[in-house]
């Protein structure tokens, strides 16, 4: 049957599966001149539409009732009005991400080809054999049961347009070996807070919803590193990396799968850092250059974090100079000191002004991954996806927005970072101004430039406004699309929320952009799929993070993008 487990449901369950298909056969939904896009999906307890659409969508349907219902009560009362579905929507229809011990996912899978492959057997999460074909799955389930219990499901997402999809439909053949001219290169990447152990130990009170036994490094190191190796991403974006557990095991292992591994632990006492992994298989390395917030000479940046820009070149063979600059960080988290966060930021999107630039002038694609202490609709996140923020008046506790009832609140200062820093309220490196303090008569040169100095310093004093020149999109989209309930990237005693990150600079046709993110790119990044992230509820069915097979108190984070080089 269609459901793949019929025996297990309730009887009205099974009848509303075939009275489904009789549906679906007799109005050919899924036929090729249907107007209902292919970018589809059934089944179970966790509904979802990718989001944004591309035109505007009309869901007569709740589609989430409480959960208390149970994950079948829904479609009891579910009226299926598939024709107010627009022409070309590409949506999504409920997936099982859940399998609490009361609930089974349904793991039986239907193509969308033309042919009922209902015999195909069940992937394990493997991209390279997806390439192709990623609109063309509905009700699918790329994960395997877990063997324990108590496992949270996370499902694929996927974006395409409806033209694209039909023509991929209509023939695969043509479709690979001639898009428009362009040369294809699909990777993934994962942005992953792995907790250091030091900073678990050092902050138990978070942790205390906890069994102790999951809590030491022998558990959670091989729980990581299984996650790592089954989600295998081509670039890894870590977090809280431990310096020696980095040296003694993680790097070792990692190296084992076939990534090459860079490293920049933090400046001061706490000993972990970020590190950035990639295939070599898919990657060779062009720069790394490491970015560190510590300013012995600034009083206000006097917290340890870093950051990590790498270089990549795509081991491709259409083009021999295409690039891809990967960036990685973790800000500060005192939520009062909005003024250190949005100076770090500066800091790192300085580096990649230096690093990202081609030879033709423009920047070429540019990935930020990282957890960046603020939540979305932040004037931090909202300055680096519409890469300008007035800071007018601005209190240093609402710069983050991690907290309600914001304890910091001290207006910002303007400028945030003094002149010295070298950094220009664009975030980028002021030259001139960096080989003035290098050069050894600098008394001199100070007393002959005094004058200009100062106006320019007045002129800046009036500008409380930052810019950056990078055009970034969010992979994920921070709220579920009918009911507005938030995704959470980190869970423990105290919060809940979002805080990680993927940017990535979008390719002018890519449908998941948001506004506003039409690029200075020849090509750029197009999103392809994404793994879905949870609600706040979804993590306590498991008692929250780290639990017994999710051993961080923060999610991964991975995507698929394509690099489009015309």
């Amino acid at each position: 049957g269609f459901f793949g487990r019929p025996s297990m449901l309730p009887r009205h369950m099974q009848r509303l599966g075939r009275d489904w298909i009789a549906h679906r056969n007799g109005s050919q939904i899924l036929a090729l001149n249907s107007p209902v896009s292919s970018c589809m999906r059934w089944a179970g307890h966790y509904p979802w539409a990718s989001f944004p659409l591309p035109v505007p969508v009309d869901f007569s349907a709740n589609w989430r009732l409480p959960p208390f219902f149970g994950p079948w009560r829904q479609f009891q009362n579910f009226n299926w009005q598939l024709d107010n579905f627009k022409q070309s929507s590409c949506f999504h229809l409920p997936n099982p991400s859940m399998k609490s011990e009361g609930e089974e996912p349904l793991t039986k899978k239907r193509r969308l080809s033309g042919q009922h492959d209902a015999s195909a057997p069940e992937e394990e999460t493997n991209f390279s054999n997806q390439k192709e074909a990623l609109c063309l799955s509905a009700a699918e389930n790329e994960e395997k049961h877990s063997s324990k219990k108590e496992t949270v499901k996370r499902h694929w997402e996927y974006f395409c347009q409806h033209s694209r999809t039909m023509k991929i439909f209509e023939n695969k053949e043509t479709d690979q070996s001639n898009t428009e001219s362009e040369a294809k290169f699909d990777f993934t990447v994962m942005s992953y807070n792995i907790l250091s152990q030091n900073l678990l130990e050092g902050n138990s009170h978070l942790y205390k919803h906890c069994r102790q036994r999951l809590l030491i490094w022998t558990y959670r190191f091989p729980n990581i590193l299984q996650e790592i190796k089954q989600l295998d991403a081509d670039v890894l974006c870590l977090q809280e990396v431990q310096e020696d557990h980095y040296r003694t095991e993680i790097k070792p292992s990692l190296e084992s799968l076939g990534y090459h591994c860079e490293y920049k632990m933090r400046t001061g006492r706490k000993p972990d850092g970020c590190a950035i992994c990639f295939k070599t298989s898919k990657f060779s390395l062009i720069s790394s250059n490491p970015v560190e917030f510590f300013r012995h000479d600034i009083p206000l940046l006097d917290r340890d974090n870093v950051g990590l820009v790498l270089l990549l070149q795509p081991r491709f063979h259409y083009k021999t100079n295409a690039a891809i600059c990967i960036a990685n960080t973790h800000l500060l988290y005192n939520p009062r000191r909005g003024d250190i966060k949005l100076t770090q930021l500066a800091m790192l999107l300085a580096e990649i002004a230096s690093v990202a630039p081609q030879k033709d002038g423009t920047f070429c694609p540019i990935i930020i991954c990282g957890d960046f202490n603020s939540v979305p609709g932040s004037p931090l996140y909202r300055f680096i996806k519409e890469g300008k923020l007035n800071y007018e008046g601005l209190a240093i506790g609402k710069v983050s927005g991690q907290e309600q009832f914001p304890r910091g609140q001290r207006i910002l200062s303007i400028p945030i970072w003094p002149k010295k820093l070298g950094i220009s309220q664009n975030c980028v490196y002021e030259i001139k101004q960096q080989q003035k303090e290098e050069n050894a008569g600098e008394k001199l040169e100070a007393a002959k430039l005094d004058n200009t100095q100062d106006t320019v310093i007045a002129s800046e004093k009036l500008s409380s406004k930052l810019q950056h020149h990078f055009k970034l999109s969010s992979v994920y989209s921070h709220y579920f699309p009918e009911t507005g309930i938030p995704e959470v990237t980190t869970c423990h005693s105290r919060s809940a929320v979002t805080v990680d990150y993927i940017f990535y600079s979008a390719a002018n046709d890519d449908t998941a952009a948001q506004p506003g993110a039409e690029d200075s790119f020849h090509g750029g990044l197009k999103l392809l799929r994404r793994l879905a992230l949870l609600t706040e509820k979804d993590l306590w069915t498991v008692n929250g993070l780290p639990n017994e097979n999710n051993s961080s108190d923060h999610l991964p984070l991975l995507a698929e993008f394509r690099l489009i080089e015309r």
